[in-house]
């Protein structure tokens, strides 16, 4: 059995930043030390972060998960994608409004890495772009990803963990980090600023606090706070499934139909969730809402706080366009502690 990996020493040599890499079916040795293969996936993390396909696949039996590993975001963004798996036509059109600050013409030559890659949705639009793809996720929705990208030779795909990766320090050109780093248990910013050391731009999306937006927004948000609370402690898949349908119709379907009612007077924008969801279909919606109501860490950033990074990188981009915030860091001096 021949390895997906066995014509890409020399590209596994580069981003690891290492002086020889061995390949075989079953994993990668760099510089001395073995990563695993499962399912041309390459394993980054340690045995105490195994999901339970790759134990099962490795023959390893399950460890306590190391230090602030959240191993039930792990299980539960693995359990998203599982269930998510397709790319939408209507990702398309995201992908547009994430990469609006982006010259994505200017990308043919490029190392692009997809932190927290999920499905690989965003990448799945970049296959085509770039010289080299390196998407990475720490949960089993990287196997979701190299299904996804069966027909891209030029992608390279890693189980890990962003916040300690064995990768040399500017092994890509772009990193893009979307919808990722709210759900981490360190301070997400303080991640962002980490990131430089990975690449001299990165791209990317955190919650916003509503902070251009009415008050009422923010009790909203309170209410729902609250629920998310409740509705993560649930593990069930079909629980969370039922969960995930209740809210999308007993909740965001009829708040879209009152914001399409008062569109009409051009009021629309003034309804919670209208301007994000107006034009997605139910499926979507219903992954967005599975998103929403099943992780326990959430986090919340201003603009002022996004345009703060300055005190690292020569220049902070804040998109004015959805979703808010997303942003575009290019490197310069500063401190990066």
């Amino acid at each position: 059995m021949s390895s997906y990996y066995a014509d890409k020493g020399a590209v596994l040599a580069d981003v690891f930043g290492a002086k020889r890499v061995d390949v075989d079916p079953h994993g990668i040795v760099v510089d001395g030390r073995r990563f695993p293969v499962v399912d041309d996936v390459i394993v980054l993390l340690e045995p105490g972060a195994y999901t339970k396909r790759v134990s099962h696949a490795l023959e390893k039996s399950l460890a306590p998960p190391p230090g602030q590993f959240a191993s039930d975001i792990q299980s539960t963004f693995g359990q998203e994608w599982t269930a998510y798996p397709r790319i939408l036509a209507e990702h398309e059109n995201e992908f547009r409004q994430y990469f609006d600050l982006v010259d994505i013409d200017s990308l043919g030559n490029a190392t692009v890495c997809d932190l927290g890659c999920g499905s690989g949705r965003w990448s799945f639009f970049l296959r085509t772009r770039c010289r080299q793809l390196i998407l990475v996720d720490f949960s089993d929705a990287i196997f979701v990803a190299r299904d996804n990208l069966r027909d891209c030779g030029n992608a390279l795909f890693f189980m890990g963990d962003l916040t300690n990766l064995p990768l040399r320090q500017g092994f890509a050109d772009l990193v893009v980090c979307l919808g990722v780093l709210h759900h981490l248990p360190v301070p997400a910013l303080y991640q962002v600023r980490r990131l430089r050391r990975l690449a001299p731009r990165v791209l990317v999306y955190i919650y916003y606090a509503l902070d251009n937006r009415p008050g009422y927004f923010r009790a909203v948000l309170a209410i729902v706070t609250g629920l998310r609370q409740l509705t993560s402690q649930v593990a069930n898949p079909k629980i969370r499934s039922m969960i995930a349908w209740t809210l999308t119709m007993g909740v965001y379907v009829p708040v879209l139909a009152l914001g399409r009612i008062l569109n009409w007077l051009r009021l629309g924008a003034l309804v919670p969730l209208y301007d994000t969801y107006k034009e997605k279909s139910l499926q979507r919606i219903r992954q967005d809402v599975y998103d929403r109501f099943f992780t326990r860490i959430e986090q919340r950033v201003t603009k002022s706080s996004v345009l703060k990074l300055k005190d690292t990188f020569a220049s902070v981009t804040v998109s004015p366009n959805l979703p808010y915030w997303h942003f575009l860091c290019e490197s310069g001096t500063g401190n990066t502690d």
